[in-house]
């Protein structure tokens, strides 16, 4: 909180007053970045946000820049920003000065070796001042290697100073905890540092190298072995290097026998041999790498005695007449090997160099193995068993994993919400079955069907789902080519099959007919055709009651269709008792004039439940009509037929 002493008193306390306008008592910022740089800036306020004119131009400088005019020719002289400070962390990061240098290591205990030189690396870190030596790593050299010495400010003497980059240059010796190395060269970018900053470099030094290790490096003494063949050089020329041949062996003449790939190694450094399965995925067989282990292989035997087993546990030189060498390999040649003819039918690079510079054989063109057609087992799809959907029970028959069948999502997105309705009749022998009325769907999106049949009162019959989504077959259809029912496939009068269950399509809703002539191009032209003729009596009556022309003249013909489309539309009506209609109208009709009031014939329908709300009901009293609110009820009865 501030308080400023008021005019006249004394700053002691009770004396001062507190300023409400000042809320903010923190101090300016004065450290900001621009453009990924930092840079600093005087603040403009106080302590209490008070504005500092320290900061601020004079009234007299201000009038002094108002005032100035830019020079017209060459302008105004631009002085030089001040240089900024660098730090040497920055200034100085990775950036690394390298010296090879080497030091001597005494041997006590060697009668080969009395000193050992190790050549290291000394690096100075400018950023810090800091200083570490390595050793290249040398592998198998028994020595412990690597980082010497820890990168840190490495002491000079006992006075706490350390090194600096002035103590170093070449052809010195620098000592390091108890520890001479000798400085003989740097690199380039050491050399052109130390002399940027006036160091006059001593010339470069030959490294020195260990003595010992360059004994061993001197080739070895060669000695004449008198022997005419020497196993020793043998191995020593061909050690690591191995023939490799690929061959089949042909089984097929015995039973369950095969043709199977092998690879022979034939190891030039003991004139052994070795004879190695190739196993595939899932092939069925265990994982036993060699048929024959590497072994010395005899080609040819001496001749048996009769006391000589026929059975022997090793073979030795005195049974054996001839071993197998590398000229008895060959591609396009067969070898038996232990009872078993294998026929070789390419090699590899290596053993092509070889026997071309041993043998100059050049012909290693290889041999095409025709592997007979496996014989083709043609797979059963058991019977269809009526559970779920054909294509999705038969992929159980495909895989263990069964995956759903594929979906035709540009029908399903085109089709979507786009149902055909149809009223079917059941085919049944029994009459109580042919009275009933269904509603099929059927779905353009995923060509399903369902089936559902309206509740009807005291019918004695349960309404509701009569059938589920489901796609149904034609009857004759297979499991191996199933044909389902279209939209082509339901005409009017036309009957399915479903299940073993037959309907006769008896009406369809308006919007299949305009659907399919909207994609009149899709369907055929009998299915279009049966559903105009099915639709032609009551479009002639919309069209009639839709007309300002009076109904007095209508002829019998149009009557008498308009009473069957009215008969056919009351059939949905169970309900309804006919015989119960015509004795109501009759009862009122005392004079037995045959006719009656409208608003009487309505309010008898009202009672009776008939449903004059129906267009075609309603169109028929308008047809019966004759005079001004009288109605002929004698034409109004025939769609109620007892």
């Amino acid at each position: 909180m501030s308080s400023e002493p008021g005019p006249g008193l004394p700053f002691l306390p009770g004396c001062a007053f507190r300023d409400p306008t000042k809320t903010s008592f923190h101090r300016s910022q004065t450290l900001g970045y621009k453009n990924g740089f930092a840079f600093s800036r005087l603040p403009t306020v106080g302590i209490g946000g008070e504005r500092l004119y320290v900061n601020q131009l004079s009234q007299a400088e201000v009038e002094e820049l108002s005032s100035k005019r830019p020079t017209l020719i060459y302008g105004q002289a631009k002085q030089a920003p001040p240089s900024g400070f660098v730090p040497a962390h920055v200034a100085f990061d990775k950036k690394i000065l390298k010296f090879d240098a080497y030091f001597q290591e005494d041997v006590p205990l060697s009668a080969q070796e009395c000193y050992r030189i190790r050549q290291v690396g000394i690096y100075y870190y400018l950023e810090d001042d800091s200083m570490s030596v390595i050793e290249p790593v040398v592998q198998n050299s028994g020595l412990p290697q690597g980082k010497l010495i820890r990168r840190h400010q490495v002491p000079k003497n006992d006075r706490g100073d350390h090194y600096h980059w002035k103590d170093l240059n070449r052809g010195m010796n620098i000592t390091m905890y108890g520890r001479t190395y000798r400085i003989v060269d740097c690199d380039p970018f050491t050399q052109v540092f130390l002399e940027s900053q006036g160091i006059e470099l001593n010339p470069p030094e030959e490294m020195a190298f260990d003595p010992y290790t360059e004994l061993r490096q001197m080739p070895v003494r060669k000695y004449i072995t008198p022997s005419d063949f020497d196993q020793l050089k043998q191995f020593l020329t061909y050690d690591k290097q191995v023939l490799r041949f690929y061959a089949t062996w042909d089984d097929t003449d015995s039973m369950f026998g095969e043709n199977r790939p092998y690879i022979i190694h034939y190891y030039l450094a003991d004139d052994t041999v070795e004879v190695r399965e190739v196993y595939k995925q899932n092939d069925g067989r265990d994982p036993f790498p060699i048929l024959i282990k590497r072994q010395r292989l005899p080609k040819t035997f001496v001749d048996k005695k009769k006391t000589f087993p026929s059975c022997v546990l090793e073979i030795s030189d005195q049974e054996v007449l001839e071993w197998y060498t590398a000229k008895d390999f060959a591609v396009g040649k067969s070898t038996t090997l232990l009872g078993r003819t294998f026929f070789i039918y390419d090699c590899d690079e290596f053993t092509r160099n070889f026997y071309r510079d041993k043998f100059g054989i050049t012909d290693f063109q290889p041999v095409e193995i025709k592997k007979k057609p496996l014989e083709e087992v043609p797979q059963v799809i058991p019977p269809y068993n009526g559970f779920g959907i054909l294509e999705d029970s038969l992929q159980n028959c495909f895989s263990l994993l069964p995956k759903p069948p594929r979906k035709d999502v540009i029908k399903m997105l085109e089709n979507d919400h786009k149902v055909l309705r149809y009223q079917v009749a059941l085919e049944s022998p029994n009459p109580e079955d042919r009275k009933r009325r269904f509603i099929l769907s059927y779905f353009l999106s995923n060509d399903m069907m369902s089936i559902y049949e309206p509740p009807v009162r005291n019918s004695g019959i349960i309404g509701g789902k009569y059938l589920g989504k489901t796609r149904v077959a034609k009857p004759g259809s297979t499991t191996e080519n199933a044909v389902y029912y279209e939209p082509s496939d339901l005409t009017i009068g036309s009957t399915i099959e479903v299940f073993g269950h037959r309907f006769v399509i008896t009406d369809a809703d308006e919007y299949v007919l305009n659907y399919m002539e909207s994609n009149a191009e899709s369907y055929p032209a009998a299915t279009l055709q049966s559903l105009r003729d099915h639709f032609r009596p009551r479009q002639v009556v919309k069209e009639t009651a839709n007309s300002d022309t009076p109904m007095l003249g209508t002829s019998k013909q149009e009557l008498d269709e308009l009473i069957v489309q009215v008969q056919e539309e009351l059939k949905l009506h169970k309900y309804l008792n006919n015989k119960n209609i015509r004795e109501a109208f009759l009862q009122c009709d005392k004079d037995g004039s045959g006719i009656l009031d409208k608003a009487k014939v309505l309010a008898l329908c009202d009672s009776l439940s008939v449903p004059t709300n129906a267009f075609l009901v309603n169109k028929l009293i308008d047809l019966c009509s004759c005079g001004e609110d009288k109605i002929n009820y004698h034409d109004f009865l025939r769609a109620f037929p007892s």
